[in-house]
């Protein structure tokens, strides 16, 4: 019988659904918007139903939009917490999962599954610790494994509210986080970008300055996380650094921020290969949460 493993990517806006063994072989892939967590729920299992049925789906991994409960101790793990998006606020994601479907869970945040999935199933990242993956779209978001585990704690990283220098002279937009105004994510996140400019960031010029102002706001994250965590790959993925030259540009201001004071190669001679996007594309947290889903169907 051939063994299969599910995987969610449970976003804001969308879910991602998919079957697969292996980033090479995906047997089905599906995607709906996000609407209520009843609907979304079910449309989710019905997807891997059959499969179920059939005997083959070993596990389900999900990587979900957060804030989310990750202590199993605790009455509300695998929650949806105090997300400010409507409905969705202490929604039981992983518990509405099982309960349709009888399988094994494996639940994670969802930049915490992509950053499994890159060290998981990429042979360049396996062996490197600590591992970071930042996601920079409609939200900013962090996650990591430190001693070949993902990061867990009080909660799990909420690094894309982390509170970076901001100019109010030379940007004097607020900010739009509902919690914090002008966190990282309230400056520079793909809805940040179209409400200060007044149009979609995938719209704006290459010349435009927004693109050396974003940079900047990326890179003093960036940099802010190699002086905490020592990281030996900042993976960054999400839409807003796809834009070409991005990535280059956050690279150059990240070996300014630091100045010459961490020694290393990798910093001053080869950040390319410190700060990079994401090989598995778009893809990296649904193949993220079958890695997680892969992982604990072999501990068991």
């Amino acid at each position: 019988m051939q063994k299969l493993y599910g995987g969610i990517e449970a976003g804001g806006t969308k879910f991602v659904c998919m079957v697969a063994s292996s980033p090479e072989a995906v047997i089905e892939e599906t995607r709906f918007p996000t609407t209520t967590p009843a609907e979304t729920i079910q449309k989710a299992a019905d997807f891997f139903r059959s499969t179920v049925q059939r005997g083959e789906l070993k596990a389900i991994g999900i990587g979900s939009f957060g804030p989310v409960d990750l202590d199993p101790r605790s009455p509300t793990y695998g929650f949806i917490t105090t997300t400010p998006k409507p409905g969705w606020a202490f929604a039981d994601l992983c518990g509405g999962i099982h309960r349709e479907l009888g399988v094994p869970i494996a639940f994670d945040t969802d930049v915490n599954a992509a950053a499994f999935g890159e060290h998981f199933w990429i042979e360049k990242n396996h062996g490197l610790d600590p591992f970071l993956y930042m996601t920079v779209g409609t939200g900013i978001g962090m996650g990591g494994l430190v001693n070949g585990k993902t990061l867990h704690g009080l909660i799990h990283p909420e690094a894309g509210h982390m509170f970076i220098p901001h100019d109010r002279e030379a940007d004097p937009f607020p900010g739009m986080c509902p919690y914090h105004g002008d966190c990282l994510e309230g400056l520079a996140s793909g809805p940040a970008l179209a409400r200060r400019w007044g149009q979609p960031a995938e719209t704006l010029a290459d010349e435009h300055p927004a693109w050396d102002l974003e940079a900047e706001y990326l890179a003093s994250a960036l940099a802010n996380l190699v002086l905490a965590f020592s990281p030996q790959r900042i993976v960054l993925g999400g839409g807003v650094p796809q834009h070409p030259g991005l990535l280059d540009l956050i690279r150059m201001k990240v070996r300014r921020h630091l100045n010459g004071y961490v020694k290393s190669d990798l910093v001053e001679k080869r950040i390319e290969e410190l700060i990079l996007a994401p090989a598995l594309g778009s893809r990296a947290g649904v193949l993220g949460a079958i890695a997680m889903a892969v992982e604990s169907n072999k501990e068991q």
